[in-house]
């Protein structure tokens, strides 16, 4: 167990490495200038050669790529991401004060994939051909198809239309106001979760189909045990292993998908933060915040596979 450990960290650690000089990369061969972004077109024009320069050495673009590359690795080991270019706080500060409202964005959503997905899953594997079964089917390929930001708009203005209700604009902290700080999260996290439920909907409903006809199944209801306490003790444990494989990477999903989705929403975290960077050409914010979704992203993949080692002892003997 523990070499399996070791092997999925190092796999993480080179995965995480690649990630950063991919995104450093691509954000330094990204059309246009920084100069254009912060002074815009016009008085960009009016600054001399010196002044750019100067700009530029100011903001550690005039160096070396390689010693750009070393620096930002330098900051990010010490904790500090750098500043915005168009906003007085570092992009730490940023991601402390935006971070905690994506976070419970992605965890609601995912609790909320699972209330949803996993009994989906068993009433269509369970009756399968019938109408529920269709029924089932119907709305996942439906909520698989509907981009989650359309959806989110729809909600918005349906709320606003139908009710006059629209949900706070400034971020609230969770402890010192639950109520308000809920009211910012919860569309964006059903949005999510339900395109999430979809997709755990599907692959529970495949894998539960085939753990059903296996032997140890039909042994254990020859035996005359209970038909549901066969499902629940028996089937369903190990039919959730590949939904819990699923589940590491639809957090990638979250992650990109509450980009538009708090924009769609006007939620404060770490995706509108992402949308506005990315419209002023923020090169700062943009590099950083990608590289945390990164990081993010494969830490959680590696605590899957970890948990999913715990409970199936085939994969770490292997």
């Amino acid at each position: 167990m523990y070499s399996y450990i070791a092997r999925r960290l190092a796999f993480g650690a080179l995965t995480v490495i690649g990630v950063s000089i991919t995104v450093f990369v691509i954000m330094r061969i990204l059309p246009g200038d920084p100069l254009v972004a912060i002074f815009g077109p016009e008085g960009y024009s009016k600054l001399s050669e010196v002044e750019r320069a100067n700009y530029m050495r100011e903001l550690g673009l005039s160096d070396p790529l390689w010693v750009q590359y070393l620096a930002w690795v330098k900051e990010i080991a010490a904790g500090n991401f750098g500043h915005s270019f168009f906003r007085s706080e570092s992009v730490a500060d940023m991601i402390l004060r935006r971070g905690p409202l994506t976070a419970e964005i992605a965890i609601l959503s995912v609790i909320l994939s699972w209330l949803v997905g996993i009994p989906v899953a068993i009433v269509s594997a369970l009756r399968p051909n019938t109408f529920a079964d269709s029924a089932a089917r119907f709305a996942s390929i439906l909520f698989l198809a509907v981009p989650g930001f359309w959806v989110g708009m729809l909600i918005v203005l349906a709320l606003l239309f139908w009710f006059g209700y629209r949900a706070p604009m400034t971020g609230v902290s969770l402890f010192s106001d639950p109520l308000a700080n809920f009211e910012l999260v919860v569309g964006p996290a059903v949005v999510l979760g339900l395109g999430q439920a979809a997709y755990i909907a599907r692959m529970g409903r495949s894998s539960l189909l085939e753990v059903v006809r296996e032997d140890y199944v039909r042994t254990a209801r020859a035996k005359g045990l209970n038909s549901k306490l066969v499902i629940a003790l028996h089937a369903l444990p190990n039919a959730l292993l590949p939904v819990i494989t699923l589940s590491g990477v639809l957090m990638g999903l979250v992650l990109a998908g509450s980009v538009p989705v708090e924009r769609a929403f006007a939620t404060p975290g770490l995706g509108y933060a992402m949308f506005t960077a990315v419209s002023e050409r923020d090169v700062f914010v943009m590099q950083n915040l990608v590289f945390l979704y990164a990081v993010v992203f494969v830490g959680l993949n590696i605590l899957i596979d970890l948990t999913i080692a715990f409970l199936d002892p085939r994969i770490r003997l292997r």
